[in-house]
């Protein structure tokens, strides 16, 4: 798999997760009922795409320096 193709995988993870994280903590103000376990799995699931995206982003960057 190419680099590019990867990084846009883990893109789209990203703001997948994001998307999930943001989206139920608006839930939250509502009178559906949430809790605060489900919030804290998906702001883990948010971190670590990120997490994985800045790392991609970053040896991609090392790898066309050389």
């Amino acid at each position: 798999m190419s680099a590019s193709r990867r990084i846009e995988e883990l893109r789209a993870e990203a703001r997948y997760a994001r998307e999930r994280y943001d989206l139920y903590r608006a839930k939250t103000y509502g009178l559906r009922p949430t809790t605060l376990a489900r919030l804290r799995e998906l702001e883990r699931m948010r971190e670590g795409a990120d997490a994985r995206l800045r790392r991609a982003l970053e040896e991609d960057r090392a790898h066309g320096l050389d």
